[in-house]
C-alpha cells in the first residue's frame, strides 16, 4: 500500500477529508447532501453563479432537496462556489457534470473534458478524483486521464482515479442517494480501495466491481434494459390498439405473474437525461469494434417516434370531432420527465410542445412542479405553468396528460374536457365522462 493510499484512507476513516463535489444538480446536490450528513466538509462547485447564490442563501431549486436540507448543509459546513481556482482544496473531487449526445447521437464529452481541464489547473498531491457523470466504457481511462495529467502529476503514483456511477431516481421518497447501492471501480486497485472508502463512509451499501471500465459498463447496462424494455411495451401499445386491446389492462394482468415477468409502462416517449442518451453511448463505442448494437439502435427508434404517435391520435380525435389542431387549444398536464418529479431533462412534453407549435396549435401547460419551463440546450419554449381550474380546462380543445402526477384532479380534468388524450393512463380509475378520454 502506498503512502498515498495511506493517507487518503486515514483522512477518509477520520472524517478530516475534504470532498469537492462539482456540478450541483439533480445529482450533485443530494450527493453533497449525504457527505455533509456523514462528517465531510463539502465545497460545492458549478459554474452557475445563480445556483451558488441560492446555495448561499440557504435556498434551494430543486425538488429533491429542500431549502430546509439546504440550510442544514450549510450549518455542517457546506460551502458553494463558482472559482474552480479553489480546485487544490478537496482530497476527493467528484465530476457530477451532463453527458448530452451530439445532434448526431455521438458522445458530447465536452462537459467531462472542461472539467477535467479545470481540475488538471489545479491537481495536487494526493487527490482522489472520481468520475460519476454517466458514459461510455474507457472514458475514465481514455478521456479524464490524459487530462488531469497534463498538470505534470501522474496517475498512481501522485493522484487516484476512479469511476462511480450516478444512480439518482428524482422524485422517489424510497431510494435516496444513501440508501441505494454504490458501484465503484479504480483504475488501479489502490484508486479502488479508497473510492470504496469513501463512498462506504456515506451510503448504505457499496459494490466494488474490477475496474472503472467494468462500473461505466454497469451504468450502461441498467439503462439500456430500461430502453429497451420500454421500446417493447411502446410498440405493443401501437399494436394492441389498432387491435382494440388496452395495453394497460394487458400489463397489470401480466404482473400478477409472480415469476418470469416484470412489469415496464409505456408512454408518450423517453425523458430524464440517462435512458433516452445513455444507450447511444455504448453504440457509439460498439462501431470503434466493428459491432452494430441492433437492439439498443431499434429501441431507441421506437422510443423516439413515441411522440410523433402521440400527435397522431390526438390529431385523429380532434378530426373525429370537427377540429383541427391549427388554431386549436391544447392544454399539457405535466411536462416534467416523470410523476412527481421537478426534472425536465429530455422530457418527452418538450418534443410534444415543439410539434404542437410547428402544426399551429396554441398551447399552455400545468405542472404543479415546474413553475416555469427552465432554459434547456436544445430547446428554447418559454412557458409558465397555468393554475389548474375548470375554466381553464373547459376553454381547450383538448387536454394532453403527459406526466401523471399523483395531485392532479384527473376526475374534474375528465368531467370539464371535451377531449382528454391520456398517455400515461392516469384516468383509469375515472368514470364520469370516460367517452372523452382517447389513450395514446
Amino acid at each position: 500500500m502506498s503512502d498515498l493510499e495511506k493517507d487518503l484512507l486515514a483522512r477518509i476513516e477520520s472524517r478530516r477529508a475534504v470532498v469537492g463535489v462539482i456540478g450541483l444538480g439533480y445529482v450533485g446536490l443530494p450527493l453533497v447532501r449525504v457527505f455533509t450528513e456523514a462528517g465531510f466538509g463539502v465545497l460545492g462547485f458549478d459554474i452557475d453563479p445563480e445556483k451558488v447564490k441560492a446555495l448561499t442563501e440557504k435556498k434551494s431549486y430543486i425538488k429533491s432537496v429542500s431549502s430546509e436540507t439546504v440550510k442544514k448543509m450549510r450549518e455542517r459546513g457546506f460551502e458553494a462556489t463558482d472559482d474552480f481556482d479553489r480546485l487544490d482544496e478537496p482530497d476527493a473531487v467528484i465530476i457530477c457534470v451532463p453527458t448530452p449526445l451530439t445532434e448526431t447521437r455521438d458522445p458530447d464529452m465536452t462537459y467531462i473534458e472542461k472539467t477535467c481541464e479545470a481540475i488538471s489547473k489545479r491537481l495536487r498531491r494526493g487527490q482522489l478524483v472520481v468520475l460519476e457523470s454517466t458514459t461510455y466504457p474507457g472514458t475514465t481511462e481514455e478521456v479524464c486521464r490524459p487530462i488531469l495529467e497534463k498538470s505534470g502529476l501522474k496517475f498512481s503514483k501522485d493522484f487516484l482515479l476512479a469511476f462511480s456511477p450516478e444512480r439518482e431516481d428524482p422524485g422517489n421518497p424510497n431510494w435516496t442517494t444513501e440508501r441505494i447501492p454504490k458501484v465503484v471501480g479504480g483504475l488501479d486497485a489502490s484508486s479502488g480501495r479508497v473510492a470504496v472508502a469513501l463512498y462506504g463512509k456515506a451510503v448504505v451499501k457499496v459494490v466494488p466491481v474490477s475496474s472503472a471500465a467494468a462500473a461505466e459498463a454497469t451504468k450502461l447496462l441498467e439503462n439500456i434494459y430500461r430502453c429497451v424494455n420500454i421500446a417493447l411495451v411502446n410498440e405493443l401499445k401501437v399494436v394492441f390498439d389498432r387491435m382494440g386491446i388496452d395495453v394497460w389492462e394487458v400489463i397489470e394482468a401480466a404482473s400478477t405473474k409472480p415469476f418470469g415477468f416484470q412489469p415496464f409502462t409505456p408512454g408518450p416517449g423517453l425523458g430524464g437525461h440517462c435512458i433516452p442518451i445513455d444507450p447511444f453511448y455504448l453504440s457509439w463505442k460498439a462501431r470503434q469494434y466493428d459491432i452494430t448494437t441492433r437492439f439498443i439502435d431499434l429501441a431507441g427508434e421506437i422510443n423516439t417516434s413515441m411522440p410523433y404517435y402521440v400527435m397522431a391520435r390526438l390529431q385523429e380525435a380532434l378530426d373525429s370531432r370537427g377540429k383541427t389542431l391549427h388554431g386549436g387549444k391544447v392544454l399539457l398536464l405535466g411536462v416534467a420527465y416523470k410523476r412527481n418529479s421537478d426534472d425536465v431533462r429530455e422530457s418527452p412534453a418538450l418534443k410534444l410542445m415543439e410539434l404542437l407549435q410547428s402544426r399551429g396549435a396554441e398551447i399552455a401547460y400545468h405542472d404543479p412542479y415546474v413553475a416555469r419551463i427552465p432554459k434547456m440546450r436544445h430547446h428554447s419554449i418559454r412557458l409558465s405553468s397555468q393554475k389548474l381550474t375548470p375554466e381553464l380546462v373547459k376553454r381547450q380543445d383538448a387536454v394532453l396528460i403527459v406526466t401523471d402526477h399523483s395531485d392532479v384532479d384527473y376526475g374534474m380534468v375528465v368531467e370539464n374536457a371535451s377531449l382528454v388524450v391520456d398517455t400515461r393512463n392516469a384516468t383509469r380509475g375515472v368514470v364520469k365522462g370516460r367517452e372523452r378520454v382517447v389513450k395514446a
